[in-house]
């Protein structure tokens, strides 16, 4: 009774295709493992949470439920669904197993809910021993395809999963399934249910793409401050490619009289929560980022994504993926939502054009100077209703 109402408390009142899918496998007797791709913005993270949930024992003050994440800040964002969804359950507590959270040597976790990224959640049950792994009920995998993709994550996480009691539910998410995830899947989920939803480019018919041609970084900064002076959006994030460009983008932005948020890989953990509580909240209406948000993080608000870089691999070659999860941090749960690429060379270009060969979408040349075309482009793509938030740049 306390988890429903935490569930209706939440703004539930009917399953998505996922928690269609996935919750009774989840919840059944005996518990029963899964591996899951859904695209994001789906409420995988409420169905996983539900799951953990329901499989705790308020009464004993020692870890059941693990989850890991591949970032600090999706393991912030998968906890935030853990206390809403567990308000009216107080005796159920949570403890975040991150880079930056100090425990004493010798002690032990009394918290039934674990969440962390990889390599601290292996140091707590391995080396620190804050965690008895051997207690362990249910293990989640939030985002697989990301995990595998960060250098050490593959390998902490099976070894965390070896630690684990043979009866243990083993649930992992992926958005994708590409055989290297598939690989991992089987090597992490003994005896899995396997669902498989719609591929996530089927969500970039809500998303209108468009590209900017620019001979220069100063030439695409005041592009997107002609695009600001012609747009009224709720909130807007800004993706580059290096922490440098970020960090003059940023700069020359706030010079402008812009609100403007910074986050990227390097700075502490505490400071990348602070950022995002800040952003989700509209104190700043634009977050400037590089790749370290283009994964899960969730801001209602976001109408608008800019690709100032486009993503590129370690080769140069289009990293199609990121282009995917980044321009999906606007068009959530079926919202419409528009992304704008800014090009300024003829590699961008044929970047550019292999992105939208690889998802068989056209991305239409929007021309920055003309703002009567801009403003029009705006209020056909983004109908989310006006909570008050919106706001004007002006032009440069």
């Amino acid at each position: 009774p306390q988890l429903l109402k935490g569930v209706y408390d939440m703004g539930f009142n009917r399953p998505s295709k996922i928690q269609e899918n996935a919750l009774p496998m989840m919840l059944a007797e005996p518990p029963q493992n899964l591996i899951a791709q859904s695209q994001s913005g789906t409420g995988k993270t409420a169905a996983f949470v539900l799951a953990m949930l329901s499989r705790v024992d308020p009464g004993c003050k020692y870890p059941q439920c693990l989850c890991l994440s591949p970032t600090y800040e999706l393991a912030l964002q998968t906890g935030k669904v853990i206390e809403q969804m567990g308000k009216f359950y107080p005796d159920v507590k949570l403890e975040y197993a991150v880079r930056g959270n100090k425990l004493e040597r010798g002690q032990k976790v009394s918290e039934q809910i674990v969440i962390g990224t990889p390599g601290t959640v292996l140091d707590w049950c391995s080396k620190l021993k804050f965690i008895d792994p051997k207690r362990i009920k249910v293990f989640v995998l939030d985002e697989a395809d990301v995990m595998i993709a960060t250098q050490g994550h593959q390998d902490q996480s099976i070894r965390i999963q070896r630690m684990l009691p043979g009866d243990c539910q083993m649930l992992l998410f992926s958005a994708t399934f590409e055989d290297s995830v598939w690989k991992f899947a089987q090597k992490v989920v003994p005896e899995p249910n396997i669902i498989k939803l719609k591929r996530e480019e089927e969500t970039l018919d809500t998303i209108k793409q468009f590209y900017v041609q620019c001979n220069s970084k100063e030439e695409k900064f005041q592009a997107l401050c002609n695009i600001y002076g012609a747009i009224t959006i709720a909130q807007a994030m800004i993706f580059c490619h290096t922490r440098k460009t970020a960090g003059w983008l940023a700069g020359e932005l706030s010079k402008e009289g812009h609100q403007v948020a910074l986050l990227s890989g390097e700075m502490m953990v505490e400071q990348r929560a602070a950022v995002i509580d800040r952003f989700r909240e509209g104190k700043e209406k634009v977050l400037v980022t590089t790749n370290v948000c283009a994964r899960g993080i969730d801001v209602e608000q976001v109408s608008v994504v800019i690709n100032f870089d486009l993503p590129v691999d370690k080769d140069g070659n289009p990293d199609n993926e990121t282009y995917l999860h980044r321009i999906g941090r606007t068009g959530r749960f079926g919202k419409r939502g528009l992304a704008i690429n800014m090009v300024d060379s003829k590699h961008s270009m044929n970047i550019l054009n292999r992105i939208q060969e690889h998802f068989n979408k056209k991305i239409v040349k929007l021309d920055a100077d003309d703002l009567d075309e801009i403003e029009k482009i705006a209020n056909r793509t983004i109908k989310n209703k006006n909570d008050g938030n919106t706001f004007i740049l002006g032009k440069c």
